[in-house]
Formats: structure tokens, sequence, C-alpha cells
């Protein structure tokens, strides 16, 4: 669907997408709310606390996939050489992007294939300015693994205002992704990694103190902050021309679940994850 449009009238979710018509005339933006579980983000849309995000959505309701991983960094190797989130129905499932690889059995006609090691490498090939804004430690780049990730990317930006720890990481990923797309020439993919789902989030509970700790309400309350603020990043990326936008969680975590704390492991709240993909028109948002 070249020049799509927005949210509920781009197409049902997991439709057939020939992403050879969006690759070279549409802005790219991935986005990943790290550790966001889908039974939240579902809870959450369906009872109208997400309304920027039901705006986009198709249908206005979040896909129901599985994680390729169980945490950031497995999650995000996976994603970065075009393993998204698969749809829970028995596949295979055709992927929107492909590195080129004999015998793939979800290589499809409309899957965008690229001769490269990463998405980033690819659309790079493909004329493509790519920028990473990160957010947990992963995408730090003060350790070798810490900037393996951000180096798959032409420009790469990280700030302890980004982390875990920041009350405000978003908005500061939102004006730092402005700066970087604003100034650059061309076709840009943006990738975001969100922080501000992951553990430490009792800070965005309204009147919750360090001693509250973390559980789902908090969880709750840090992607209703997440929605108040991402439309910015859908006007940023349809701004110069049409965009096409993947929004979706590398992994879920728990929060006591059957006695487990955390991610990393292999538990239905953590492989579970909300997955959303849509074009927009420009200057539509």
């Amino acid at each position: 669907m070249s020049g799509g449009t927005r949210g509920g009238r781009g197409g049902a979710a997991g439709a057939t997408r020939d992403m050879n018509a969006i690759v070279g005339s549409h802005d790219l933006l991935l986005v990943t709310l790290d550790t966001l579980r889908y039974d939240v983000a579902d809870e959450l849309i369906r009872a109208g606390r997400l309304p920027t995000l039901a705006r986009a959505l198709p249908g206005g309701r979040w896909e129901r996939r599985h994680s390729p991983g169980s945490f950031t960094y497995a999650a995000h190797a996976a994603i970065l050489a075009g393993f998204l989130p698969t749809p829970v129905a028995p596949g295979p499932h055709p992927r929107l992007f492909a590195a080129a690889f004999p015998g793939s059995e979800t290589t499809a006609e409309g899957t965008w294939v690229f001769d490269a090691a990463d998405l980033p490498g690819g659309l790079a090939r493909a004329g493509y300015h790519t920028v990473c804004v990160g957010g947990v430690g992963f995408f730090n780049k003060l350790t070798p693994l810490g900037s393996a990730l951000p180096g798959l990317f032409a420009e790469s930006h990280w700030d302890p205002e980004f982390g875990v720890t920041s009350p405000t990481s978003f908005e500061a990923q939102v004006e730092c992704a402005e700066r970087a797309v604003r100034g650059a020439r061309g076709l840009v993919f943006l990738f975001v990694n969100v922080s501000a789902l992951h553990q430490p989030n009792w800070f965005h509970l309204p009147g919750a103190t360090r001693e509250h700790g973390d559980d789902l309400r908090s969880h709750a309350a840090a992607l209703e902050y997440v929605d108040r603020h991402i439309g910015r990043l859908f006007a940023l990326m349809s701004a110069r021309r049409p965009g096409f936008a993947i929004v979706c969680s590398d992994h879920g975590t728990a929060y006591g679940d059957d006695g487990y704390v955390g991610h990393r492991i292999g538990h239905e709240v953590v492989w579970t994850v909300p997955y959303g993909e849509f074009t927009m028109k420009q200057g539509e948002w």
C-alpha cells in the first residue's frame, strides 16, 4: 500500500503489504517500546487511554504477535535483521524486509529484499540516511556491547537523559530525533528504542514514590506517557513525504507472574508483544 493512510484506514493488521512500493518513496520509522507487555497495551487501548496510538494503529487496535527474543539484545539483533515480531497464528508469514538468503520460506513477492547483513545497512545502500536514538543500556555506546546495535546506523545518539532512570526520557528522545531528521537530506530511516516502559517506571504513576516500586499500574502509566508524545514522531516522519511506521514491543516483562520478575525467561508475558504497522500521508499528522 503505497501512499497509505492513518491507522484504522491503513488496512487490516497483518495484511500483505508491498514493501517494494514503500521503500524508496517513504520515510521509514521503527519504534520499539522496550519491555511493553501485550496485555497491558491491549487493555489500555480498549479503554481509550491511548488516543494517539488508537488513531494510528489499523482499526485502533494492537496486533498480538510473538517476539523473536526474550530480552532487548536478542530481540533487536533479530528485528534489525528483518525478523520482526511474528503473527501468533500458524505460518509461514511473509516478512516486510528480508536479507537475501537462499531457501527463505518467509520471503514473498511483497518483501523488500536487501543484500546486507542487517536492515539499516540494506536501507543505507538503497539511499536512506539511517538514524538510531537509543534508550536502554544496549544502546548507550559506553561499552563495546552497548555500541554494537547503534553501530549498525550511520548516525546514532544516546544520552543518560534517554535512559531508564529518566522520568522525561521519551520527550528527550523525541527532541533528539527531531533535530536529527530535520537536519537530514533525502530519505530517512529512523529507529527509536523507547526506554520509558522498562523498570524503573514507578515515577510515571501519579503520587508514587520509590518505595512503591514498579508494577503493572506503573507500566501502564509509562505507556500513557509515551502516548502523549509519540504523535510528534509520526508528524516528523510524514512531514517531508509519505511515511511508513512500525510500532511494537521487543519483548514483555513479568511483574510477579507465576513468581517471575523481569525478562530473559520463557514466559507468555515475555514472548507475547503488541505490534502495529501503518502508512502516513504527507502532512496528515
